[in-house]
């Protein structure tokens, strides 16, 4: 991920504002094109989504065997070498991964997801749908690039998506009902009706058979 040296105010940028910028021009570009839209749709629709999954992925890490589960699933299989070549990833278009990801993060949430997104952004919830799992493993990649740089242990990982996901809800101010559900501390809505055991499983499944 790139510096940002414009950035007075903080030394470093939230995860969230470097991806938009990653995923920015050229990649945005490529993006819109897969989802059958323009490089500003496209922005539009990344700009909405990717607070969503960042905001899911920090619900899950509130609670501790989900932070550690994510903690596992990074060191495993998301290094952050997928920020390397972004339009390599994205002209592949392989979904299986991202797909995967979702399943596990957004749980039955995922097409109420898609639902606000593209409301949000006035674009077909199909194109979200296919839009969300080309974002997932970016921001997976993105989060464990940033644990190995920063030598993170499951709390600080649990820490900074904290923050991550109070910058969701700034960047995405319309989709707040939305964003406070995936950000729910209670755990009523995660994969509550997917995963059983929420404290053995949430997450879990990154680690086998994606």
């Amino acid at each position: 991920i790139r510096p940002h040296a414009g950035n007075q105010e903080n030394k470093t940028m939230s995860l969230l504002d470097m991806l938009q910028d990653q995923l920015a021009g050229g990649a945005a570009e490529q993006i819109g094109k897969q989802m059958g839209t323009d490089q500003a749709g496209a922005q539009k629709a990344i700009g909405a989504a990717l607070p969503a999954l960042m905001a899911a992925l920090a619900g899950n890490a509130k609670r501790p065997e989900g932070a550690a589960s994510l903690a596992q699933a990074l060191d495993k299989k998301h290094d952050g070498s997928v920020l390397d070549d972004l339009p390599g990833f994205l002209s592949r278009g392989d979904t299986k991964d991202g797909l995967g990801i979702l399943k596990h993060a957004l749980g039955g949430r995922q097409p109420a997801v898609e639902t606000e997104v593209a409301k949000q952004t006035g674009l077909d919830p199909k194109a979200i749908a296919g839009l969300l799992p080309m974002l997932a493993p970016i921001v997976m990649g993105a989060l464990g690039r940033q644990k190995k740089q920063q030598g993170l242990d499951v709390g600080a990982l649990a820490s900074m998506l904290s923050g991550e996901g109070q910058r969701a809800k700034e960047m995405a101010p319309g989709a707040l009902g939305m964003l406070g559900g995936l950000l729910d501390d209670e755990g009523d809505g995660l994969d509550a009706g997917d995963i059983a055991d929420a404290g053995k499983k949430l997450l879990g499944g990154f680690l086998k058979n994606r």
